[in-house]
């Protein structure tokens, strides 16, 4: 399916508006932290760093991913569960270009999973938006060097005079 840079940017407003809504609290983590410590199992810990992934905190969601990935490398029968939410708290942390990557193994194998679509699309725009900044930023240092050269050379014209 072929998608414009404004369904791409339509997309990341939406996810962006949709993780803001749904950070977990501090009591649903203690809860689930607790849970998984009580009884430690796949689901417990896979229900624990799931949430992990969607937190505001980037400790947080360092160790969501962490976890999420000790899961799918032991063979956890929901793998891609668990690569979604490592892609989506890599989205958190601004690491783009490792949360599409994660998006594009999980469409490889379920092409039509939506949210994994909207992850991926809102990763492609955050990349080019950062390296649309980062343009505007080169150019204005350019810029900025190129008066710097012209103001230095007039100085030193106006003394010779």
């Amino acid at each position: 399916m072929v998608h414009t840079k404004q369904s791409q940017r339509h997309a990341r407003a939406a996810l962006d508006e949709k993780l803001s809504l749904s950070a977990p609290t501090r009591e649903i983590l203690e809860s689930l932290a607790v849970e998984c410590a009580a009884n430690p199992s796949p689901d417990n810990t896979f229900q624990y760093a799931f949430c992990l992934s969607k937190s505001t905190e980037k400790s947080e969601l360092q160790y969501a991913i962490t976890i999420l990935d000790s899961l799918v490398k032991e063979g956890y029968d929901h793998q891609i569960d668990c690569m979604f939410g490592s892609a989506t708290a890599l989205y958190l942390l601004g690491e783009y270009n490792e949360a599409r990557k994660r998006c594009e193994a999980i469409l490889r194998s379920e092409p039509d999973s939506s949210g994994t679509v909207e992850l991926h699309l809102a990763c492609i725009d955050a990349v080019e938006e950062e390296e649309r900044l980062k343009k505007i930023a080169v150019g204005g240092t350019t810029a900025v060097a190129a008066v710097g050269l012209v103001l230095g050379i007039a100085g030193m014209v106006l003394k010779r005079r």
